[in-house]
């Protein structure tokens, strides 16, 4: 038992690091030579990124953040079965990490991203049918009201609800639930330009 507490620490150590790649930072910064986080909301995530670089590039920004939220819940999982752990709770350990990775990354002082790419890809490894259609909520919404603000926020919302529906452990019900008060909380900014007529849309 004492190694898997050893495990599940370095587990959620890799989660968060991981999770601060600054995967949009690291794309402008290479093909413009410009810090993201003098653009725009200075968020590091894809709708930042589209700002400077076009829809190409938010479209690589977020499968690319998907990717790195799936990774690290998907393979601790994996590799709790060698300490004898079931593969919820270190999943929900590393999912937990890699948004606060992503949204606070330790390599540009804790000023990232709003996590909705990356919690999709956690959605995907721990219930890949409610991570795709948390994916399809976000499209279809962010398509009709042209906000990607208001997709992210009533995809993410529906996630708790799915989780249950797919009927997965209640471990993952909770951390769906405070994942989304956590990532309409990173919104707030985009809430209050919503109510004023501020936001920007995506076409």
């Amino acid at each position: 038992m004492y190694d898997a507490y050893i495990y599940w620490a370095v587990a959620a150590v890799c989660a968060y690091l991981i999770g601060s790649i600054p995967t949009g930072y690291i794309i402008v910064k290479l093909l413009k030579g410009e810090d993201i986080r003098t653009v725009g909301s200075g968020s590091t995530g894809a709708t930042n990124v589209k700002r400077v670089l076009g829809k190409g590039w938010f479209f690589t920004t977020m499968v690319l953040d998907t990717i790195k939220g799936a990774a690290p819940v998907f393979l601790a999982g994996l590799l709790a079965e060698e300490f004898g752990a079931t593969f919820s709770v270190p999943s929900v350990i590393a999912a937990v990490m890699v948004l606060l990775g992503h949204s606070k990354p330790i390599f540009l002082r804790f000023k990232g991203g709003k996590s909705v790419a990356s919690g999709v890809g956690v959605l995907i490894a721990l219930c890949w049918q409610a991570g795709l259609i948390v994916a399809a909520i976000w499209a279809a919404v962010t398509y009709i009201t042209r906000y990607v603000s208001v997709g992210s926020i009533v995809a993410i919302s529906l996630s708790p609800l799915l989780m249950w529906l797919f009927h997965k452990p209640l471990i993952y019900v909770l951390y769906c639930a405070l994942g989304a008060v956590y990532i309409i909380y990173l919104h707030r900014e985009n809430i209050a330009r919503l109510r004023k007529g501020e936001e920007s849309k995506v076409r």
